[in-house]
């Protein structure tokens, strides 16, 4: 038997796990020196609690699981007689999967006849949501892991996302962008637009005055680069920034029609340590990254 795995990095929560047919690795994050792993020291991730402790000036940071936690995710799934296939967030931009890597070298040795596959979305939070998605659909229709591979292979790279930060002050501390340019994009209101480059690293494409102007630029990505959109999972992803999410969805409608079908998801504490409140994202099936 086949196992999915996925990670909370991908915006899943124990909910969604279950119901798309995944088990769920939760990434974990620290506030002042207290370390948190999501839905396991909670229930349920409440957005605005977490955002509003950032707004006042927390500055959370984020660490790799080391290879002992993988072994307590993989190993049963080991002992019991099943293979697992994993779809994660990019592997370039976190050390756990070098974590990932020892467990693994040491599980195949004590279970020399089960599989490991994995499926690196090479995106992060709602660019991997939507891959998620789709590995779930091809699994519950009884596709072999050889498909869902070969799947992968074709499609990963025709998800793609464009997202922007209110306040990059989150991405200098957690060194995403220099000093410099996070001051001066927080002070006189510029936001980069960045996106997810088919190498799984995180990149700049444009900036923009005012955050009208940013949902624009988004919108206006979708609109160059959409590929069948209506046909897949539209997600806009936001960290507690209901203001943003209603701009946006205005522009949507005004580009696709009124009936124009997305969802909304509130990303997740551990990447959104990383981006900070007020930022947000728009993932769709495109012709490329």
């Amino acid at each position: 038997m086949l196992v999915l795995f996925t990670d909370t990095d991908c915006d899943v929560s124990p909910k969604l796990a279950e119901e798309l047919g995944y088990k769920l690795i939760s990434m974990p994050y620290e506030i002042q020196g207290k370390s948190t792993r999501p839905f396991v020291d909670y229930e349920e991730f409440e957005p605005h609690p977490f955002y509003e402790q950032l707004r006042k000036g927390i500055l959370p940071n984020t660490y790799a699981l080391n290879p002992f936690n993988y072994r307590e995710y993989f190993e049963p799934i080991f002992k019991n007689g099943d293979d697992i296939l994993y779809v994660h967030f990019s592997s370039a931009m976190s050390g756990t999967f070098n974590a990932m890597r020892i467990a693994l070298d040491e599980l195949k040795e004590e279970y020399p006849n089960r599989s490991f596959y994995e499926i690196d979305t090479r995106g992060i939070t709602i660019l991997s949501l939507n891959i998620v998605y789709e590995v779930s659909r091809l699994y519950k229709e009884g596709k072999t892991v050889e498909e869902i591979l070969n799947w992968a292979k074709e499609e990963v790279d025709h998800f793609t996302v464009y997202f922007f930060a209110e306040d990059l002050n989150f991405f200098k501390h957690s060194g995403r962008v220099s000093g410099l340019a996070a001051f001066f994009g927080t002070l006189i209101g510029i936001r980069p637009i960045m996106f997810m480059d088919a190498d799984g690293k995180m990149k700049t494409c444009g900036k923009e005055h005012g955050r009208k102007n940013a949902c624009r630029h988004l919108v206006n990505k979708m609109k160059e680069l959409g590929d069948n959109v209506k046909d897949y999972h539209i997600i806009i992803g936001n960290t507690d920034f209901k203001d943003g999410v209603d701009a946006l969805v205005e522009i949507l409608k005004q580009e696709f029609g009124d009936d124009i079908k997305y969802d909304i998801v509130d990303i997740n504490p551990t990447i959104g340590s990383h981006c900070g409140p007020n930022a947000m994202g728009l993932c769709f099936h495109s012709t490329r990254r």
